[in-house]
């Protein structure tokens, strides 16, 4: 096993990475979905109605719930769905924020292209990202 599978296998044990049907069920019991997909790709294939876009680079600060910078919904009991495209980096990013005191941060299980390929609702993409 290459060193970033052991890390990938690492940042996924013992997470609950919902598949993109319950997903969806999360969101609408309050689930905050975060999309840190770049630009180009939320522009060409759309977004996740109702999801936050935050960059990658400012995910760690928009999210802590220690921040000072951190998004007023966010709060350390609050549930986030990181989404990238397949639910690599999301997996990473969703690790990165467990160890920043965000417990119940996690992925979604294949990322945009699953939630798309499932035919659940994508909105036009464009969608600045939280500054």
């Amino acid at each position: 096993m290459s060193a970033i599978e052991e890390l990938l296998a690492s940042a996924r044990s013992g997470v609950d990475r919902p598949e993109a049907g319950r997903a969806l069920r999360l969101q609408r019991d309050g689930a905050l979905i975060v999309d840190i997909r770049p630009q180009v790709n939320r522009v060409e294939e759309g977004e996740i109605p109702g999801s936050v876009i935050v960059e990658r680079i400012h995910l760690e600060w928009r999210l802590a719930p220690d921040s000072e910078w951190r998004l007023p919904e966010v709060n350390a009991d609050s549930t986030v769905i990181v989404v990238c495209n397949e639910g690599y980096a999301s997996s990473l990013a969703a690790a990165d924020l467990r160890r920043l005191g965000l417990p119940g941060a996690t992925d979604l299980e294949g990322g945009f292209r699953a939630w798309r390929s499932a035919g659940l609702p994508v909105r036009e993409g464009g969608t600045p990202a939280v500054p």
